[in-house]
């Protein structure tokens, strides 16, 4: 069997361009005993890839030059080397921008899909995303009923997801997105106010207006401006859960700080930065608790879908450009 696989072919500078990638072609080969050859249904493109195409030491290591960029990927196994799959099985691996692999069984996850829900999922409101949603908000943010909850980058994956839990557990619910369009989406899912950050004028007048009590949980996603409104706006003992920060993600150069981090001490802040991998101990309970949700409605989900392989680096960029509603999957 041959497959094609994008390649990171040069570090990126900035923003990254479709010539930081390259698209090879590879021989797949059979799989030898413990050994499993899967073709991919569908592959995560995610904003924390970003960091990874940089030379340097981080909680996980640097995408190597030439070679497939790793990532979540749903496939199917076509044939297999190990008793415990079977041709047909669908599996969940990070061996990400391919559109087939074979791989040791150990580095492969055999899916049990929920009736009802599609298999990719598990790449977004029922995979990582879901679960750093789940666990930040929860195991961090710690929410009560009648608290306010600021979520920045709103409509994503991750932002979507923590806005509607947040719904769930009492809050008053304020989130920012990129367009109306949106927006809009976001207030159908029963946010209680969503502001559409590039045409609402002043940021921090915005959220004022949409949280007049204060904010009590700011997750944030962005960084940046957003950061510094959460800080002034924030109630005393308000909890920080600090799960990405994507306005500074292509900065060539150090981005200043917020300005008013001095705010922490007197408002007695609690400031969290956290990586998905601390929580992994919680999936079983994050899966049954959104199995359910799933299946009632209280939670709704959106993806973006892109097809074929060769239009990975794309789709990967316009995480970037708010491309995406919801999670942003490859499909082959």
């Amino acid at each position: 069997m041959r497959a094609r696989e994008i390649r990171l072919r040069r570090r990126p500078q900035g923003l990254p361009v479709e010539e930081d990638f390259e698209l090879a072609e590879v021989e797949v080969p059979a799989p030898g005993p413990g050994e499993v050859r899967v073709r991919n249904r569908f592959l995560s493109v995610d904003p924390y890839m970003r960091g990874r195409m940089v030379d340097r030491a981080s909680y996980i290591p640097p995408f190597a030059l030439g070679r497939a960029l790793e990532g979540g990927a749903i496939g199917e196994v076509v044939d297999s080397g190990d008793p415990a799959f079977a041709p047909g099985d669908m599996v969940q691996s990070m061996w990400g921008w391919r559109e087939a692999f074979t791989a040791p069984a150990r580095s492969l996850t055999r899916l049990e899909v929920p009736p009802g829900v599609p298999p990719q999922a598990f790449l977004g409101v029922l995979g990582m995303p879901g679960l750093t949603a789940w666990a930040g908000l929860l195991e961090i943010g710690q929410p009560r009923p009648g608290e306010t909850l600021f979520v920045s980058g709103g409509a994503g994956a991750v932002g979507s997801l923590v806005a509607q839990l947040g719904k769930t557990r009492g809050c008053h619910v304020v989130a920012t997105a990129g367009s109306d369009a949106k927006c809009a989406w976001l207030r159908e899912a029963g946010v209680d106010a969503a502001i559409n950050y590039r045409s609402c004028g002043s940021l921090r007048e915005a959220v004022k207006a949409a949280a007049p009590r204060g904010i009590d949980i700011y997750f944030d996603n962005v960084g940046g401006e957003h950061l510094e409104v959460a800080l002034d706006l924030a109630n005393p003992f308000a909890r920080f859960v600090e799960c990405g920060m994507i306005a500074a993600y292509n900065a060539t150069e150090p981005p200043p700080g917020p300005r008013n981090l001095i705010l922490l001490i007197g408002k007695s802040l609690k400031m969290q930065g956290f990586i998905v991998t601390q929580f992994q101990h919680l999936a079983e309970a994050f899966r049954a608790e959104m199995v359910a949700r799933l299946a009632d409605g209280s939670i709704r989900w959106q993806e973006t879908i892109v097809d074929g392989l060769a239009s990975a680096p794309s789709a990967f960029l316009g995480l970037f450009t708010g491309a995406n509603m919801g999670k942003m999957l490859i499909r082959l």
